[in-house]
């Protein structure tokens, strides 16, 4: 369970105002994004708590970023400084994943700090999206699959690659992990 203080977002509220917007119906969306219907109406009515990569794929039908999902429309900020309870969690089950300038508006890059219990994982799907990414674990362990590769790294250690490669996180060690990553443009 993540106690993690972080901003209440009605995920439900907020995907049913997008859908909406764009005059598509949840059997629309559903169709678009490739999965069911059922899923759509559930995370909806907040019954679910969506994995990470099954909300990429609905937000990608439509053309938002996980980033922009979870900020507001308030139309931007001029804070430069972000106290941690001013971070929203882009993250799902276990696993946190906070926004560093929620507010900003056409931001040309994502900064997160992400935060994986033992044994929490970005979710059974390869995420893929447009992009790149990288980032140094600051903390902990995690074993990070792209494409075919697999690699355990540890404090210190970094990555950087294509995001339209398939990839994972996943903690494998004993202790939580931390790591500061970006992504760019913003598509996660």
């Amino acid at each position: 369970m993540k106690s993690h203080p972080t901003l209440h977002i009605d995920i439900g509220k907020r995907l049913k105002e997008c859908r909406l917007r764009q005059g598509l119906s949840q059997r629309a969306l559903a169709k678009k994004a490739g999965v069911t219907n059922g899923l759509i109406s559930q995370i909806e009515q907040n019954s679910i708590s969506p994995s990470i990569a099954s909300l990429k794929k609905i937000l990608d039908v439509l053309s938002m970023s996980l980033a922009d999902f979870f900020t507001s429309d308030d139309g931007g900020t001029t804070d430069f400084f972000f106290e941690r309870k001013q971070l929203p969690d882009l993250g799902s089950g276990d696993v946190a994943i906070f926004l560093v300038g929620a507010g900003i508006r056409h931001r040309a890059m994502s900064v997160l700090h992400e935060v994986y219990p033992p044994g929490a994982d970005t979710g059974p799907q390869m995420l893929s999206h447009a992009g790149e990414e990288g980032g140094v674990v600051t903390k902990g362990r995690i074993e990070i699959t792209v494409a075919s590769q697999v690699k355990v790294l540890g404090p210190g250690d970094a990555y950087y690659f294509e995001s339209r490669l398939p990839h994972r996180f996943r903690n494998v060690g004993g202790t939580p992990c931390e790591i500061v990553s970006a992504n760019s443009p913003p598509t996660f």
